[in-house]
């Protein structure tokens, strides 16, 4: 079994990344640890599409050879790939949006679906890359509501738009990785990750964004589900592991395939716990319980089993669900006053790293 640690500066200084998905929420914070570790990174995606968004507000740019380009359009996307020359590329444009999907099903497929064919087809055709980690979600598995935690050998499904687009996805992956990309050395891995909140996220229908803009404006939290039980993790966590899974990959690409990211598997907590835990933090706020049939289907109940994430890479959980609640709450609530984002993720970040070490929390 790995040690639990951080990612490696030594292996990242210098390196050639390319993040697709760098203006969006998880793709800012892992573009601004890359930058911390010295990467050479650059970036594909759509421009921002809330406002305010992490990317101008932390200025993820500024260290990022950026190219404003939708991954569906092929052959843009295999001419900056030949371009950057990344020797290790991370996965993350998506239309990443249940309720959104269910308004435009075609969209969604086309971007996690072919969009994804569209990346590894010009991974394909480059000499350069070495390790790829596609970054699907913890809804690629055919969830029939039983509650048991799933794990990487589960079969895969999904009810609404969103979730069958990742799990078509993880097939497309798994068709380039052995068709192609295994035999010519290329390693390539999928990361189903679990609810994850943090600083920095406007994006629509995500719980604490709702409850942050409801309670900010004086207006009542509606919480549709209150009852949903999901498998909540600080953002941090699973880049963590996105990191040390390229690393792995790097010098075992034996180790390509799917690997799970979350919280232990009896520390997965239902919305009403989220919320609860954030007014805590955030004050007195008001919030309209909802009986949980409002809306699309949604499932009731996801866990994720972890072992595989712990055993091979040393991915174990820093921050509990309390913790993580609160310095996201935190960050909003300096945002508001005034902080800087690029301070606030980099003191997230050194906290992050400094907890794999024993040191406090603050």
């Amino acid at each position: 079994m790995m040690p639990a640690g951080n990612p490696r500066g030594t292996f990242w200084s210098g390196r050639r990344v390319l993040v697709t998905g760098h203006t969006g929420f998880k793709g800012g914070w892992l573009a601004l640890w890359l930058q911390q570790l010295g990467a050479r990174v650059s970036g594909v995606a759509l421009a921002p599409s809330t406002d305010p968004h992490l990317y101008e507000a932390a200025g993820v740019g500024r260290g990022v050879q950026s190219h404003i380009q939708d991954i569906r359009d092929a052959e843009r996307l295999r001419a900056i790939l030949k371009k950057c020359e990344p020797e290790v590329v991370f996965h993350l444009a998506a239309q990443a949006l249940v309720r959104a999907s269910y308004r435009d099903p075609l969209g969604t497929f086309s971007t996690n679906v072919q969009g994804t064919a569209n990346l590894l087809d010009a991974v394909r055709g480059l000499g350069s890359v070495r390790v790829v980690v596609v970054v699907t979600s913890d809804k690629v598995y055919a969830n029939t509501g039983e509650g048991f935690p799933f794990r990487e050998t589960d079969g895969l499904g999904g009810h609404d738009p969103y979730s069958a687009s990742k799990a078509a996805a993880e097939i497309v992956v798994a068709s380039y990785r052995d068709a192609f990309l295994a035999d010519r050395g290329t390693a390539v891995a999928t990361a189903r990750a679990g609810n994850v909140i943090g600083g920095g996220d406007w994006s629509e229908d995500r719980l604490i964004p709702d409850a942050v803009r409801a309670w900010s404006a004086g207006r009542t939290l509606v919480v549709r589900r209150p009852e949903a039980i999901r498998p909540w993790q600080h953002v941090l966590e699973p880049i963590c592991g996105y990191l040390r899974l390229a690393e792995r990959l790097w010098s075992e690409p034996t180790m390509a395939g799917p690997f799970n990211f979350g919280p232990a598997t009896h520390e997965a907590a239902s919305v009403r716990d989220v919320i609860e835990l954030a007014r805590r933090t955030y004050g007195p706020a008001s919030v309209s319980w909802g009986d949980g049939d409002e809306g699309p289907h949604e499932a009731s109940v996801l866990c994720l089993e972890t072992a595989r994430a712990r055993a091979a890479l040393g991915v174990r959980a820093r921050w509990g669900l309390d913790d993580s609640v609160a310095r996201t709450l935190s960050w909003y609530r300096r945002f508001g006053d005034g902080v800087g984002s690029r301070e606030l993720c980099a003191e997230d970040i050194e906290a992050f790293e400094a907890a794999a070490c024993g040191g406090a929390i603050s």
